[in-house]
């Protein structure tokens, strides 16, 4: 069969967002000490890291691992050029995260009307009400504001989430002066073929809002979306530690997509991250041994494609 020759052109640098300390905790039964999260968010900054989710202003009843969320903030060394976002679902989020001078809150809604009735209690319209008020809390205030759409590619109990939706809640978070918006693939729904039409749907349509991609990797297609969206253009992307993460309020969502094996794959495309691989699959293995159990993650126990092994050593071990 005659093969194509045209070569997808991606981006030279993207930023990757690390939620692992968030998205990939917030279901840990045990709880993770205080101390122990801040030196994997200063070892993540040591990395190479960025640009962090790194913890949480929701209920501590609802989510207990994440409940000193303002004492890791006032903890952490904060260094210049790092950002550190946090997940704010309602107004009082927003003013907890605007007390602990959070570089940026993360205010979510889905785009699904019965996962969001599960996650925040409250229907679509009462979350966009909610959008319109923390936005004027937080006017004029240092602390940006950066939009979600949970369930953005499908939703686990309503099917296939319409275009037209997602458009609608992106042109409300647009309107009211959020800085970007990411697309949330909250229970890996996501698909190439969906990615590319929902992207380019907001493309046209609300071009003013910089689209963050959030996949997880449910069914394997992961880091095929994470192609996809390169090709298109997209320069955010959020992903978890050793593939940590998954929403507790969404049947058969496992991990996001792995941090080490995402910065792993734009090496291979040439695509730069700023981000040290080896001091990344460090803390991949430490996030193990923290938590004690094997995680998803692959490159940091395989190792780059290029990890050589000595001839004699493995010869011996299968012998």
């Amino acid at each position: 069969m005659p093969t194509s020759s045209h070569q997808p052109t991606y981006p030279a640098q993207v930023r990757i967002t690390e939620v692992g300390l968030r998205d990939g905790l917030q279901s840990e039964a045990a709880f993770v000490p205080t101390a122990t999260k801040v030196a994997l968010l200063e070892r993540l900054m040591d990395a190479g890291v960025r640009h962090f989710e790194a913890t949480s202003f929701v209920s501590p009843r609802a989510v207990p691992q994440l409940r000193d969320a303002a004492e890791l903030l006032a903890t952490v060394r904060r260094r210049p050029g790092v950002q550190l976002s946090v997940l704010a679902p309602n107004r009082k989020g927003v003013e907890r995260a605007l007390a602990a001078d959070a570089d940026e809150a993360v205010v979510f809604l889905s785009a699904s009307e019965t996962h969001n009735r599960k996650n925040l209690n409250r229907s679509i319209a009462d979350s966009l009400q909610d959008m319109r008020e923390i936005a004027e809390i937080a006017r004029g205030a240092p602390m940006r504001l950066h939009g979600a759409i949970a369930c953005a590619f499908g939703c686990p109990f309503e099917g296939d989430v319409a275009l037209d939706q997602v458009e609608a809640i992106a042109r409300q978070f647009a309107e009211l002066g959020f800085s970007g918006l990411t697309l949330g693939d909250t229970t890996g729904m996501a698909t190439p073929p969906l990615v590319r039409a929902t992207v380019q749907r907001l493309a046209a349509r609300v071009p003013q809002l910089p689209v963050a991609l959030h996949f997880h990797n449910t069914r394997g297609l992961g880091l095929a979306n994470v192609m996809e969206g390169l090709a298109l253009g997209v320069t955010r992307y959020e992903s978890a530690l050793a593939g940590t993460g998954g929403c507790p309020f969404a049947p058969g969502a496992t991990g996001n997509v792995c941090t080490e094996d995402t910065v792993h794959l734009m090496e291979q495309l040439g695509v730069q991250t700023g981000i040290d691989l080896d001091a990344l699959c460090e803390a991949g293995r430490e996030l193990e041994r923290v938590l004690g159990r094997t995680l998803p993650g692959q490159v940091m126990r395989a190792g780059p494609r290029l990890r050589r092994y000595a001839a004699e050593a493995q010869a011996a071990a299968v012998g």
